[in-house]
């Protein structure tokens, strides 16, 4: 059953999803903006990937065994997303006794993109993308490794969406699609700007000088630190024009609270 979705607005986009009686769709705790008084609202910890093995309802077996292993992936996946920083629940609508219509929305004024799910390619997120989902589309956590995270900071975790139907996510500022394969099969890109790559893009971190005077030069007065992620392979990459850092520095200056200088702080002294 296709979810029948609208990317509605502007510099704030909402998803505007009208469900058949009996289609369900999953929210990050959240994202949630409205609904019609027929679509049911559930919250519970984790989603449809913590089935065991992440397979489709039925197939994990009847009996304690199974509930067991449903009980145990949900807490894998609880866990998995404490450690995430993320909320540890996710909210449920359902629709009955007709259509029903909810509606969805990013934290950041940005753009939302519905990505659709054939079973052939994953999809993988920035932990801050993910809104809503299908119930046929599976959730779980996927770790770039903890080298790539202590060194590229962002990406660290990532989610990761398979099987059937649509995901829709958001990102700050307007998106750009790209396709490494497109230059070179290789792009470099600041950590705060993925938003999502399709299975087959190889992501990885690469440090820009390190430690030596031009790597110095860019962490203290380019604002670019010491390290890129970096994304390899063929397949869709969808990046954001807006970092959640770049936002809260344009806040603060604009707040007047930015008296550090281009050093951040570094050699500044103060006075009283």
């Amino acid at each position: 059953m296709t979810l029948q979705q609208q990317i509605v607005g502007n510099a704030m986009q909402m998803a505007i999803c009208t469900l058949s009686p009996g289609q369900t769709v999953y929210c990050e705790a959240g994202k949630f903006l409205f609904k019609t008084s027929n679509v049911a609202m559930e919250t519970r910890l984790g989603g449809p990937g913590t089935r065991a093995g992440g397979g489709a309802p039925g197939q994990q077996g009847g009996g304690m065994g199974g509930l067991l292993r449903q009980a145990m992936g949900t807490a894998m996946q609880v866990g998995q997303r404490a450690l995430a920083g993320e909320s540890l629940a996710f909210q449920y609508f359902t629709a009955s006794g007709g259509e029903g219509t909810v509606g969805f929305a990013g934290v950041l004024p940005g753009e939302m993109r519905a990505l659709e799910l054939t079973g052939s390619r994953a999809w993988f997120a920035e932990k801050d993308a993910f809104v809503a989902a299908e119930s046929s589309v599976q959730f779980g956590i996927a770790f770039a490794g903890a080298r790539q995270g202590m060194s590229g900071g962002e990406g660290f975790i990532l989610e990761k969406f398979t099987g059937h139907g649509t995901v829709i996510i958001a990102g700050a500022g307007n998106f750009i699609d790209l396709n490494p394969a497109d230059f070179g099969g290789r792009i470099e890109v600041d950590t705060g700007c993925i938003v999502a790559f399709e299975e087959g893009i190889q992501y990885g971190v690469q440090r820009i000088g390190g430690l030596n005077r031009q790597g110095i030069m860019n962490a203290v007065f380019g604002g670019e630190g010491l390290s890129l992620a970096t994304l390899e392979g063929d397949g869709r990459v969808i990046l954001q024009s807006m970092t959640l850092e770049g936002l809260a520095n344009a806040l603060k200056k604009a707040q007047g609270g930015d008296k550090q200088g281009p050093t951040g702080g570094m050699f500044s002294t103060h006075v009283g």
